[in-house]
C-alpha cells in the first residue's frame, strides 16, 4: 500500500523531518511532485540537512528512494545535492532511482521565470526563480524534455530547439542574459546525472507494492494550499500538491493509496506574495519567525508567521482526506502567554464563515480568535504525550475535536528524536 505525507499549510511545514522519522517502516520513499523550489530540512546527530530534490528516506540504508514523474529535475541542482552528501557514503546506485518521464529545467527555464516574475512588478507571485513554473508549462505543452530525452542521439537537437523557443519569449521581454556558462555546467551535470538508475518510475513502483508486505511512502513538496487547483490562485506552485497528485505523480492506482498523513505547524507560515489572513505583521509575529528559525530552507527569505487558521487547515483535510494529523514545531510556542487559533472569518459584508472564499485573493477577510492559555515552559525533556502540559493538551485536543482527525504526532524539537507519538486522538 502507499501512505501519502503531504503539508496542509503553504509549505515549509516540516515535511522532511517527519518522513526521515518514518521511513524505517517503509521499503520506498518516492517524490511525487515540485522540484529544487522545495526544501526539506532533516536534524539528526547534531546536524542540519536540507534536501531540495532527493526524498526524504536517502539516510536510510535499506530504503529506495524514487524521483517520480511528476517531479521537475534541475540537473545542475542535483549534482550539487550529491556532492553535498559525499560525506555520508551514501550507496546511490543501490537505494537511489529517477523516473526517466521526469521533466528536466533546462538553464532558460530559470531565465524565463526571472523575466516573467520581472514583468509582473509589484504584482510579482513571489517565485523562488528555479524555473519550476515555465518547466511545468513545456510539460504541459508538449514540448518539454524528459529525462528519458537524453539517452537518445537527437538529444541535441531536442534541447537548441526548445532553447530557440525560448529565447524568442526572453527576446520579446527584452530580458538580458547570457547562457554559455550555465549551459556548460547543464551539460556536464547530464553526463554525471547518465551514471545513475534511470528507469521506468511507474514500473518500479507497482513491482514494490505487488511485492507482499512492502509498503510505500508518498513525499509531497510545498502544501497543499499552493495547490495548482485548489490553492491560493494565482499564488501558488505549479503543481498538484495534494493526495491526487500521487496517483499521477508516480503512476500508481488510487486503490493503492492507504494512510494520509496531514502535516502543519503549531501556527502558520508564508512565503512570498499572496494572500495570508492570520498573518501577524507587529512584534508577536517578529518573535515567531526568531524563535522558529522562519527563513526559508531553499531561497533564505525571511518567512511571515501567523496564527493556526482553522478555516484553510479544515479545507486541506478536506481535499486529501487526511487520516492521521502530524503538528509541528509546537516548541516555538513555548515563548507565549496567550495562543490565538483563527475559528472563522468575517467577509467585507459581515457575514462569517469556515469555507475559504473563491476570492480570497481580491477580499480582504477578517479573522475571528479563540484564544488558549500557553505553556510557557520548555517541552525539552518530554518523551510521550502524557506528559504534556496541560496547556498543550488542550490545545491539540481542540484542533482535533474541530477538524476531526486524530493527531498521532507532535514535533517538540527539530531533532529527529524529538517526536512524540501515540496510536490515536486524545
Amino acid at each position: 500500500m502507499v501512505d501519502i505525507l503531504l503539508g496542509l499549510q503553504w509549505g515549509d511545514e516540516g515535511k522532511g523531518k517527519i518522513v526521515d522519522v518514518l521511513a524505517p517502516d517503509y521499503k520506498v520513499v518516492a517524490r511525487f511532485q515540485g522540484g529544487p523550489n522545495a526544501g526539506h530540512t532533516l536534524e539528526f546527530d547534531g546536524k542540519k540537512h536540507v534536501l531540495h530534490q532527493i526524498p526524504s528516506g536517502i539516510f536510510r540504508d535499506d530504503c529506495i528512494n524514487i524521483i517520480g514523474n511528476g517531479v521537475v529535475l534541475d540537473p545542475i541542482i542535483f549534482k550539487k545535492e550529491i556532492d553535498g552528501l559525499a560525506s555520508y557514503n551514501i550507496d546511490f546506485k543501490k537505494n537511489l532511482f529517477i523516473s526517466k518521464k521526469t521533466a528536466i529545467i533546462i538553464p532558460t527555464h530559470r531565465l524565463l521565470d526571472a523575466a516573467y516574475e520581472q514583468a509582473k512588478g509589484s504584482a510579482k507571485i513571489g517565485s523562488t526563480l528555479k524555473g519550476i513554473g515555465p518547466t511545468y508549462s513545456d510539460k504541459v505543452s508538449r514540448q518539454g524534455l524528459r529525462l528519458g530525452d537524453i539517452l537518445s542521439k537527437n538529444f541535441e537537437e531536442k534541447y537548441q530547439k526548445l532553447v530557440n523557443s525560448h529565447k524568442q519569449i526572453l527576446d520579446f521581454y527584452k530580458f538580458e542574459y547570457t547562457l554559455e556558462e550555465a549551459e556548460k555546467e547543464f551539460f556536464a551535470a547530464l553526463e554525471f546525472i547518465k551514471t545513475f538508475n534511470l528507469v521506468d518510475g511507474e514500473y518500479l513502483i507497482n513491482s514494490q507494492l505487488a511485492e507482499k508486505g512492502t509498503k510505500v511512502l508518498a513525499e509531497g513538496a510545498q502544501g497543499s494550499l499552493l495547490d495548482i487547483d485548489f490553492g491560493s490562485y494565482p499564488f501558488v506552485t505549479s503543481s498538484s500538491t495534494t493526495a491526487a497528485g500521487v496517483c499521477s505523480g508516480l503512476g500508481v492506482a488510487p486503490s493503492k493509496i492507504n494512510e494520509v498523513y496531514g502535516i502543519f505547524k503549531a501556527y502558520c507560515t508564508r512565503v512570498g506574495s499572496g494572500p495570508f489572513p492570520t498573518e501577524l505583521l507587529e512584534e508577536t509575529g517578529e518573535k515567531m519567525r526568531k524563535e522558529g528559525r522562519e527563513f526559508g530552507s531553499t531561497t533564505g527569505r525571511p518567512r511571515r508567521c501567523g496564527w493556526m487558521d482553522l478555516p484553510a487547515l479544515k479545507y486541506s483535510i478536506m481535499l486529501n482526506g487526511v487520516t492521521q494529523l502530524v503538528m509541528m514545531k509546537v516548541d516555538v510556542l513555548n515563548i507565549f502567554d496567550e495562543i490565538s487559533i483563527c475559528t472563522h472569518y468575517e467577509l467585507p459584508d459581515g457575514s462569517t464563515t469556515e469555507e475559504l472564499p473563491f476570492d480570497i485573493c481580491d477580499v480582504e477577510v477578517k479573522p475571528i480568535y479563540k484564544t488558549f492559555k500557553g505553556w510557557n515552559c520548555s517541552l525539552e525533556n518530554i518523551s510521550d504525550f502524557d506528559k504534556m502540559p496541560e496547556e498543550l493538551k488542550a490545545y491539540t485536543a481542540y484542533i482535533e475535536k474541530e477538524v476531526g482527525v486524530p493527531v498521532t504526532y507532535v514535533s517538540t524539537g527539530p531533532d529527529r528524536t524529538a517526536t512524540l507519538t501515540r496510536a490515536s486522538g486524545l
